[in-house]
């Protein structure tokens, strides 16, 4: 690799270039015939169901696979794929995760709304990128959009979901949650879907009830007022809005992909990625999920964030930091232009995947750096190649 940016050491190119082998090869080891299974199988893999192919993981892994010039990965993006259609439910719905053998599909407790939209993600970029047909997949992503309008407010055009049903799974999110309307608005640009512009409006009033203009729609304007009260602004969007709560701890991923998306603007993105820096939540690796985890005596704090021992303060979706998430994060800075930051958190993303001989770590606890969670996680290596490609085009990764 050439270098990219002078202020990088030989050793930082080195390093890229051999997270970038190990991906690959860990990629290919976490592959079946009927796709890429969310984790290397290992006993407590097996345990805890992560040898399974997940909606979001998987989607997440066929965009770095696709295009990656490696001829079991091009065709395990689309058995991935095909994988999660088969077991689709009969109202559109995409599982949360299938079994490699079609066995088994999984929905989770209270549905899991964000499996649909990264596998349509996946699949217009498969369609635009893999050498199938734009026809692939038709009767499924028609049934799977319908499911999605379904749950589409009919005035603010956001989803509206369950508390705890998107990839932070025991967060207390419910509502209208940011991570999961980014996503949205993007699966609307891509299949050219009706009102992306309504709900890029709305996204921005509710998520952001900070700004000067008042939205035009009395509900609106009256969550607007439920949302800011005793309140200052985060600088970020919030984490979701419901009637009678808001989440303002600082979802890093939501917001990410709010840049990543469009959906942010050019003030609001810069905004974004000073607060998350001032936070520090990339030190010493990217990123922390949350910059203000959610104590017991939080009035957000559920009982269900006790699970497993796993959701305290600084845990896991409660302020761990997840080196997937990071490769996003990575992407958000090539979307804003910032390139010699977004090559410098990309070598840092390279040193937390290489830890432990590449151990490709699910996540770290944010204070004191314990690894935690699962090895070889398929989607931290797809992200931080999905990153790279990013910076080396400028922005458009996926």
């Amino acid at each position: 690799m050439t270098n990219p940016d002078a202020s990088l050491s030989a050793s930082d190119i080195a390093l890229i270039d051999a997270c970038s082998r190990a991906s690959l090869e860990l990629l290919q080891s976490n592959l079946t015939p009927h796709g890429i299974l969310a984790a290397s199988r290992t006993e407590a893999a097996v345990a805890r169901r992560y040898t399974r192919i997940f909606g979001r993981d998987a989607a997440i892994c066929v965009m770095a696979m696709c295009g990656s010039g490696v001829p079991a990965l091009e065709q395990g993006a689309v058995a991935s794929l095909d994988a999660l259609a088969a077991q689709q439910a009969a109202n559109g719905q995409i599982p949360k995760y299938v079994d490699p053998e079609g066995l088994d599909a999984d929905f989770w407790y209270l549905g899991c709304i964000d499996a649909t939209l990264w596998w349509l993600i996946a699949v217009d970029h498969v369609r635009r990128h893999g050498g199938v047909g734009p026809s692939h997949w038709e009767d499924g992503v028609g049934r799977a959009i319908g499911w999605l309008l379904a749950q589409e407010h009919q005035h603010f055009r956001l989803l509206q979901q369950n508390e705890a049903s998107d990839w932070a799974d025991i967060m207390p999110r419910s509502g209208y949650v940011l991570y999961t309307n980014a996503l949205w608005y993007d699966v609307k640009r891509r299949f050219a879907l009706d009102h992306a512009e309504a709900t890029r409006h709305h996204f921005n009033h509710l998520f952001n009830p900070f700004q000067q203009d008042l939205p035009e729609y009395h509900r609106a304007r009256l969550l607007r007022h439920y949302a800011r009260r005793g309140r200052q602004d985060p600088g970020l969007y919030l984490s979701f809005v419901n009637l009678a709560v808001v989440g303002d701890e600082g979802d890093v991923f939501g917001n990410v992909l709010a840049v990543q998306s469009g959906l942010a603007d050019a003030e609001m993105g810069r905004r974004i990625v000073q607060t998350i820096g001032e936070a520090n939540a990339s030190q010493p690796y990217p990123v922390r999920v949350v910059l203000h985890p959610l104590s017991r005596q939080h009035e957000l704090w559920r009982p269900y964030m006790a699970r497993h021992q796993q959701n305290s303060v600084h845990q896991y979706h409660n302020g761990g930091i997840w080196p997937f998430v990071g490769g996003f994060w990575v992407m958000a800075l090539a979307t804003l232009g910032e390139h010699a930051l977004a090559w410098s958190e990309l070598v840092r993303l390279a040193h937390v995947n290489a830890l432990d001989d590449w151990r490709f770590t699910e996540w770290f606890h944010g204070h004191t750096l314990a690894p935690m969670g699962m090895a070889g996680q398929s989607w931290n290596a797809a992200a931080f190649l999905l990153a790279r490609r990013a910076l080396q085009k400028d922005g458009a990764s996926w």
